[in-house]
């Protein structure tokens, strides 16, 4: 196992912006995008960061963005290090593997999420909220009964806002129209809901449930783009498909177990989170892996 990279430092470059993850270093027509080893959870932070995780990200939204192309555009220029501009190949060895030259685009300024299972805080909405009738997740009524990781009579579409610091929080599709428009709104939830119905059917062919997700999307030349990230553990929920039991806790390769971990220590999600042990550090890398091996059907290049 490599050394965890928790930033990067490319020397000669413009200073990057430092997101929970990734690296973003502006190019002036293009950015740099470096995804670091950090793993963050109830929007912290952790320690120590995950080996590989970077690669395994980088290298599984690039398998995605290929996947959905007939969907959708995304913001990829370049995804190999040694055809990066000359004035990064100092820098290749930090860079393979890890990292993806990509065009600038206007960021859709929220998260353009896809549910097909009650998890998350949609499932505490719901229970909060349940009565006779049913109840509410994200803005929509749901029927009685519904249990946790139970299916949706249908996938959902449930925008958030992007908060820069804090919790990001569920908004209504209304909500959404008022603030970019009802045409930009439909092409948004029309596009999110054909590329998760698309990412499920790969992965349930894969014995991997694709129970939520988030995209994020931007707009380069009047066109909607994939932007950051697509469809990795980072960004989504995996279940076993094989051992899904609506009302247990899913097997899933996500990062549930560590928000698992984190919930079982006692930490009040406030004060500086706990160290991860490395028991932690290796099972959240392990499930990582597998759901890169499943979805793939070969390793990353670590």
């Amino acid at each position: 196992m490599t050394e965890a990279l928790v930033e990067s430092s490319l020397e000669g470059l413009p200073a990057p912006r430092r997101g929970k993850v990734r690296d973003v270093y502006d190019l002036g027509e293009t950015l740099l995008l470096v995804a670091t080893d950090r793993l963050s959870a109830y929007d912290h932070v952790l320690s120590p960061a995950i080996p590989d995780k970077g690669k395994i990200l980088t290298q599984l939204s690039n398998f995605w963005f290929g996947e959905l192309a007939g969907l959708v555009g995304n913001h990829l220029l370049e995804t190999d290090a040694a055809h990066f501009p000359d004035e990064l190949q100092p820098h290749r060895a930090v860079l393979e593997g890890r990292s993806v030259l990509v065009r600038k685009a206007e960021v859709v300024p929220f998260e353009c999420v896809a549910r097909g299972y009650l998890a998350g805080s949609a499932f505490r909405e719901y229970k909060a909220s349940e009565n006779d009738a049913g109840g509410t997740a994200c803005g929509y009524q749901l029927p009685p009964g519904l249990k946790r990781a139970a299916r949706l009579p249908r996938p959902l579409f449930t925008p958030a806002t992007k908060a820069e610091e804090g919790h990001d929080e569920n908004v209504s599709v209304a909500a959404m129209s008022l603030m970019v428009g009802q045409d930009l709104t439909e092409r948004l939830q029309h596009l999110t809901l054909s590329l998760y119905r698309q990412g499920s059917i790969h992965a349930e062919s894969r014995r991997l449930i694709l129970a939520d997700t988030k995209f994020e999307l931007g707009i380069h030349e009047g066109s909607l783009i994939l932007v950051d990230e697509v469809l990795t553990p980072d960004s989504s929920r995996y279940w076993d498909a094989e051992n899904w039991t609506p009302g247990e806790e899913p097997d899933s390769f996500d990062k549930q177990y560590v928000r698992n971990w984190l919930d079982a220590s006692g930490w009040d999600h406030e004060s500086p989170p706990p160290t991860l042990p490395p028991e932690v550090v290796q099972g959240t890398r392990s499930r990582y892996l597998e759901a890169f091996e499943r979805i793939t059907g070969k390793d990353p290049e670590l």
